[in-house]
């Protein structure tokens, strides 16, 4: 591990597994440390992995200012680490919210940034409602947890902050797709993972116009393969056709079997198409 230090002075975490061509990697949560990416299904043997904890979480610092844990500032966090470790033009990954923020890097800075890697997105941040949830969620239902996670994910919209944190635990097993020991034992990373400071201060600022950015997407010039799962009832499977429309090179794969977390799922599937897409 080594830190970096942000335009501010924040420091920011970034650790390296595995060994090969760079792949700078932003998780997400919001609010998650990097160590639950793991070394992504194996990617780490033809790749180094830099996995870096975005501001507030895991080994990066807490800035004073809060306003700075806001998604815009951390992708400005990914430039200021990619100028730091040379990496230009870079390839990135993103996880769920990571996708936000790798995507604004690349809008603002786009020839820095040669193979974009987006892994379940959502679409909420350009104001795409998820549309297939119900029916992913309805495939689970012979399942013996489907019952108190599904009266879990039906109560938590009217939850307060408190009560829907405990609330998630029970809705976990739609994460995945099997609620398998090997998930269980992932999930559970998440309880030391999570900062809720960073992850309360991720929403953009106020002027955030999300029409506005998704037609900007249009502007990213990197190549973009966009990966989702068949079985992810948290962003869903459909937004990824959603944002192939707008961004100029972009390819998807969906992983039938696979829930939020490919790499852990199907690590082998997950792991081949990345690995086809980096190598052009």
């Amino acid at each position: 591990m080594r830190h970096v230090a942000a335009a501010d002075g924040c420091r920011l975490a970034v650790h390296t597994v595995g060994d090969g061509p760079p792949l700078l990697c932003v998780p997400g949560g919001p609010g998650r440390a990097a160590e639950y990416l793991e070394d992504l299904g194996g990617l780490s043997r033809g790749r180094r992995l830099l996995l870096l904890d975005n501001r507030g979480t895991g080994a990066s610092d807490l800035p004073a200012d809060r306003s700075s844990l806001q998604v815009d500032r951390l992708a400005d966090d990914v430039a200021d680490v990619q100028r730091e470790l040379a990496l230009s033009p870079a390839d990135l990954l993103g996880h769920s919210a990571g996708c936000l923020v790798v995507l604004l890097h690349a809008m603002r800075r786009s020839d820095g940034v040669r193979r974009l890697v987006l892994v379940t997105p959502s679409g909420r941040p350009f104001s795409w409602v998820p549309d297939d949830l119900d029916e992913i969620r309805s495939q689970r239902s012979g399942e013996p947890w489907f019952a108190d996670a599904s009266e879990a994910q039906a109560a938590m919209e009217h939850a307060n902050p408190r009560l829907r944190s405990q609330m998630e635990k029970e809705t976990r097993p739609f994460w995945y797709g099997r609620w398998d020991e090997r998930a269980q034992t992932h999930a559970a990373g998440a309880d030391r993972q999570m900062s809720l400071r960073a992850s309360a201060g991720f929403a953009p600022q106020s002027g955030f116009d999300p029409v506005a950015v998704r037609d900007s997407l249009r502007e990213i010039r990197a190549e973009v393969l966009i990966v989702v799962g068949g079985r992810d009832a948290l962003t869903g499977a459909s937004v990824a056709d959603r944002l192939a429309d707008v961004l100029p090179k972009a390819d998807v794969v969906t992983i039938d079997a696979a829930g939020h977390f490919p790499w852990a799922d199907e690590p082998d599937a997950f792991r081949a198409s990345v690995e086809s897409f980096l190598a052009g």
